[in-house]
């Protein structure tokens, strides 16, 4: 088995369906239920946290890594979502990606979201975060995960489309689901 530390904040955790401090809720709402249905070995930590920010996400790490083979890191649409500078947000991701790596582990970063309720107000900087995600990835030669295009709404671009959201903040199960088998990719 390869166990995964899967460390973010509300998509990471499955919100709103599940709650991984709780353990309770509906499993199926975590991209990380659907990525190892997809490859059984595959073991998760799910290390998410609801309405934190990177810096915040940084914090716990250590702790979330214990052990794990692989690090996915996740984060971003809270620091945007409190005002909170890009350019930050990505100096933490980066320095969580250098963290993991530091720690011998393998490592990915995943996208933001496209935000509905946040549409179109904070569609730019959630592109411009998106956009040094990738040249973070390309820097430190980890894997992006394709969690924007992944859930992105051809029609009525910047948005998820609605059977991919539950509330036009979190991915539906269905939106989980796509991001777990369409959009993982293990490091």
């Amino acid at each position: 088995m390869t166990l995964v530390a899967a460390l973010g904040d509300s998509i990471t955790a499955g919100s709103p369906l599940w709650d991984p401090g709780a353990q309770s809720g509906d499993p199926t709402s975590q991209y990380e239920y659907w990525a190892s249905l997809k490859e059984p070995t595959l073991e998760f930590r799910n290390c998410g946290v609801y309405g934190e920010r990177t810096d915040e996400i940084a914090a716990r790490l250590e702790g979330c890594a214990v052990g794990a083979d692989v690090l996915i890191v996740q984060g971003g649409i809270n620091d945007i979502a409190q005002g909170r500078s890009v350019d930050q947000a990505v100096e933490n991701l980066l320095g969580m990606v250098q963290a993991g790596k530091a720690l011998g582990l393998r490592v990915a970063v995943a996208e933001l979201l496209p935000w509905n309720n946040g549409y179109p107000r904070v569609d730019p900087e959630i592109r411009r975060l998106n956009e040094l995600i990738a040249g973070l990835g390309g820097s430190e030669r980890v894997p992006v995960l394709p969690f924007y295009a992944t859930l992105e709404d051809e029609e009525r671009p910047g948005r998820m489309r609605e059977r991919w959201t539950d509330d036009g903040d979190h991915p539906s199960i269905e939106g989980y689901r796509r991001l777990g088998e369409l959009a993982f990719r293990l490091p």
